[in-house]
């Protein structure tokens, strides 16, 4: 028997109260978000619970999706909204 595929990392963004935005990575983002929401997760999201889970987007392994999480963590806040804006029209293009 071929081993199991790894599991895929993802690369997240949460638009939390006042409009913040907090970028992680996680192998289960519903489970992350569950964590975030409950006061459970990162810092930042005990003090801004996050409303909403704004943008995900598939790695092949936790190297990738760092690197990323990083890039996107240097954006300021308007570029962020724009890479959310960008990645949401795109999956609505896809989706028929």
């Amino acid at each position: 028997m071929p081993p199991a595929a790894p599991k895929p990392w993802y690369v997240y963004i949460l638009e939390c109260t006042g409009g913040r935005l907090y970028t992680g990575i996680t192998v289960d983002v519903p489970m992350r978000y569950k964590a975030h929401a409950s006061g459970k997760g990162a810092k930042f999201t005990r003090s801004y619970r996050p409303e909403r889970l704004v943008f995900q987007q598939a790695f092949v392994d936790r190297a990738a999706a760092a690197k990323a999480e990083y890039a996107i963590k240097q954006l300021s806040p308007a570029a962020k909204r724009i890479l959310i804006r960008r990645t949401l029209s795109r999956n609505e293009d896809q989706n028929p």
